[in-house]
Parts: structure tokens; C-alpha cells; sequence
């Protein structure tokens, strides 16, 4: 499987009076799960959309390499899948239902979606809710059925924006361990996150408020670093100092 990359250069994105992203340069590497933190308002999501080619930049670069060389983004943007932070399935669907839709929307062979549809409801632990509607299952069932369907067709980038928000702590632990589990296939996961305590679960960090990047890099580097405990301290404290 090729590793593809991201790479992103004074990326900027303004929205009539607001600067949505303002100058965030960063990288973005194969095999690592990246969590890109901050607030409400912080720009996650048209970070998250403008890597997806949903949003055209205002200014700036974002470039996409396949085993370390670029590649027009037309070349991997089959190999992406992206999981909306709105709800993005069918409530009248069941779990079984949505995932031979998309088997079928993706074109996947019959023998190969067969063992993968098992393999995906095993791993996220939904094989006895196969014929429960995705309106009445729990907002975690809800998160974690969004990313088997996403990842039905195999892909080596995932974008997954604030997939844990509302979800209660159980489903919040086994949705992280389904992330875990991908991250030996070499797949770039890039998630978004309001929670701080998620920001160590994570192979590096992108902190984000008003659309820069206060900091990034290895979390428990940056912990050492800044000579705090917990990461919503720095997060504050870097905050303020951009303020000043």
C-alpha cells in the first residue's frame, strides 16, 4: 500500500470578515494518527474540508505525496475518506443496509466486501445491531457504523472531523482502540477534537485557535517542553501568550 502525505504551506481561508485559517504550515505523515485540537471556532473543520477539496484556500498550499513524492490530489483523492462532523447516514437504514449500499456505491467485489463487511463488524462490535436503523442507534453505534462505511473501501487516508463529540466515555474508549487497530496498515489518520485529554492519545498534535497553529509535534514532547501535566494547561497558556 503507497503512503500517501500531506504537506501544508501559510494555508489561509477567510470567510467574508472572518480568517477562518491564517497561515497554518504544517506536515502531515503516513502511519500516524495526527489530532488537530482546539475549540469551537478554531478553523478544524475548514482545515479538515479544505484538505478534503471541499474548500478552495484563499491562499496558501496544501500538496499530497505518495511514497514521499507529489502527486496531483485527482491521483489519491480515491484513496480518502471523510467523515463529516453532521450526520452523514440514513436514519431509516439499517446498519447492514448501509454498509451493502456503500459496499455497492464503491464497487467492491463481492468476495472482498463479503470478508470485509464481517471483518468491520466484528472489529467496531456492532454485528448484533445488523438490523437496527441508524436513527435508533446510540450516538457512539452512530460514529462507529459512519466509520466502517467509510472504510469499506480500503482507504489510506482517513479525515475524521470531532467524531467523538457527544459520545459517552465507553464508546468514546472503543471508538480509540478501532483507530488503534487501523493505525498498522500505515494509513494517515487525521482527527479533529475539542477534547484535550484526546490530544495525548495521539501520534502528534496540531493546536489550533482562530485559525493558527499555536503548536505541534510529538504531545509528550510538547508536555515536556512547555513543563506542564496536562494538556488543556498549555493549550491556555499558549493561548494567551498568541493573545498578548
Amino acid at each position: 500500500m503507497a503512503a500517501i502525505g500531506i504537506q501544508v504551506r501559510d494555508l489561509r481561508k477567510r470567510f467574508k470578515a472572518v480568517q477562518a485559517l491564517d497561515g497554518v504550515t504544517t506536515d502531515f505523515e503516513p502511519g500516524l494518527l495526527h489530532g488537530v485540537i482546539g475549540p469551537d471556532g478554531a478553523g478544524k473543520t475548514t482545515l479538515l474540508r479544505t484538505l478534503m477539496g471541499l474548500l478552495r484556500p484563499t491562499s496558501g498550499e496544501v500538496t499530497f505525496t505518495r511514497d514521499g513524492r507529489p502527486v496531483p490530489f485527482n491521483d489519491v483523492r480515491p484513496q480518502f475518506a471523510y467523515l463529516p462532523q453532521s450526520q452523514s447516514l440514513y436514519p431509516d437504514l439499517s446498519c447492514g443496509e448501509h454498509l451493502d449500499f456503500f459496499g455497492h456505491l464503491y464497487q467492491i467485489p463481492a468476495d472482498v466486501y463479503r470478508r470485509r463487511r464481517a471483518e468491520l463488524l466484528h472489529i467496531a462490535r456492532l454485528e448484533p445491531f445488523q438490523d437496527r436503523r441508524a436513527g435508533q442507534l446510540s450516538g457512539g453505534m452512530y460514529k462507529k457504523l459512519g466509520l466502517i462505511c467509510a472504510l469499506l473501501q480500503s482507504p489510506t487516508v482517513i479525515l475524521l472531523d470531532e467524531p467523538t463529540n457527544g459520545v459517552d466515555p465507553v464508546s468514546r474508549r472503543e471508538f480509540w482502540d478501532l483507530l488503534y487497530r487501523l493505525l498498522g496498515e500505515n494509513i494517515l489518520i487525521l482527527m479533529s477534537t475539542a477534547y484535550m485529554d484526546e490530544a495525548e492519545r495521539c501520534g502528534r498534535v496540531h493546536l489550533l485557535e482562530k485559525g493558527r497553529l499555536l503548536a505541534d509535534g510529538d504531545p509528550h514532547t510538547i508536555l515536556e517542553r512547555e513543563k506542564a501535566d496536562h494538556f488543556d494547561e498549555i493549550f491556555l497558556r499558549l493561548g494567551r501568550e498568541e493573545r498578548t
